[in-house]
């Protein structure tokens, strides 16, 4: 096997690997709790209808601008979880714009974006600041600045917001109709609509990939995530690169909200929803920061999330289930992708060893690590010395 197709088989390999570990975990839970593991698969795998199939690609919508947001972060070695507050004023500035409709049409539209894309990027900047210049953990940063995003959304939208007429629900105004994201049909009837938002969505993962892998920027951001002190080294400024890829995860975390505000609510109100940004962890984390990746993860998630609302109906079993699925597989894929690299590393040392022993020369240390001496060591040198 070629050593191409050799990295194409240990790619495909370890997702597959960690899926089915995750499947035996999980069939091992529910034996253990007495439910009927054959009726919980077939309900889960069950082909979804297209009302479901439309909430799938929604949610995997959201989940992948989630995931590239966090993935952003994570090629720098940073761990933006703060996510879901960026996202959370990011989308209350979007909806306060296109409410007050200071441009018309799809100007109005492309406004609210740059808007929640600025204000994202302004958000997790803060965190990015504090640890360029004083060394502050982004972890901290980030999870202080999501519960101060809470406090500071809500206390704005009490200002700014209409409250509907016997209602307890507040919300910003309703955006225009000429500055609506319309939706798109893949069925008969309004609930086969998915979010005409994804094509931005799609734009978003093609400059994520353009920008890591065809740009110097992307590859000193992944040089300096490998490692710091070659970056130093090569004249790359750390603490800018810190600042900068802060604010470009704050900025597509800014999208994250924009479907559901675009394409369904219309407004940003009190029920909004809330928790995105960290399941866009455990996609990143699944999808290994690729485009594609997160792609399949977040579509992934989303189908569990779709079909565990069945369990409870159909089988009577609660849809936590599909939670402590999802927690296995994210388990499962980092153990599978760790065991395939180490299995990958061992047949790149017998290539290449096979590969000196053809040509004619001896390796000085066996693959195995043990300490040898070489053939033509001291003890040949004592005996020509001695002739």
């Amino acid at each position: 096997m070629t050593p191409r197709l050799t990295r194409i088989a240990l790619g495909v390999s370890a997702p597959i690997l960690a899926l089915l570990a995750a499947f035996a975990i999980t069939s091992l839970v529910l034996i253990i709790a007495g439910d009927p593991v054959g009726d919980v698969w077939n309900t889960i795998l069950t082909w979804p209808e297209t009302r479901n199939q439309s909430n799938i690609i929604d949610n995997g919508t959201v989940l992948y601008l989630s995931g590239l947001a966090v993935a952003v972060g994570f090629k720098m070695n940073l761990f933006n979880i703060g996510v879901d507050g960026q996202y959370r004023v990011a989308g209350f500035a979007a909806a306060v714009v296109a409410g007050e409709a200071w441009l018309p049409g799809y100007l109005n539209t492309v406004l609210a974006i740059m808007a929640a894309m600025a204000v994202g990027a302004l958000w997790a900047g803060i965190a990015g600041v504090l640890r360029a210049t004083r060394g502050v953990s982004e972890v901290i940063a980030t999870i202080m600045l999501n519960a101060i995003a809470t406090s500071l959304v809500a206390y704005l939208l009490r200002k700014v917001a209409v409250r509907e007429e016997g209602s307890n629900i507040i919300a910003t105004k309703e955006i225009p109709e000429g500055s609506r994201i319309p939706n798109i049909s893949i069925g008969e009837g309004a609930t086969a609509e998915i979010y005409g938002f994804v094509f931005i969505a799609v734009l978003a993962g093609v400059a994520y990939w353009f920008l890591l892998n065809k740009t110097r920027f992307g590859f000193d951001l992944r040089a300096t995530g490998q490692s710091t002190t070659a970056a130093v080294a090569s004249g790359i400024s750390v603490n800018k690169m810190i600042v900068t890829a802060m604010l470009i995860s704050g900025a597509a975390a800014g999208l994250v909200g924009l479907p559901i505000i675009f394409g369904d609510s219309f407004s940003y109100g009190s029920t909004f929803q809330s928790g995105l940004g960290f399941a866009g962890i455990a996609v990143a984390l699944l999808g290994r920061n690729h485009p594609f990746g997160i792609a399949m993860g977040a579509l992934l998630f989303a189908f569990l999330d779709e079909q565990s609302n069945r369990l409870q109906i159909l089988v009577g079993v609660a849809p936590d289930i599909v939670a402590i699925t999802q927690g296995v597989i994210v388990i499962t894929v980092v153990i599978s992708y760790e065991l395939v690299r180490r299995y990958g590393v061992r047949l790149e040392q017998r290539r290449v060893a096979q590969a000196l022993v053809g040509a004619g020369a001896e390796p000085q240390r066996p693959l195995d690590g043990s300490q040898q001496p070489p053939t033509d060591g001291p003890s040949d040198q004592n005996e020509e010395t001695k002739a």
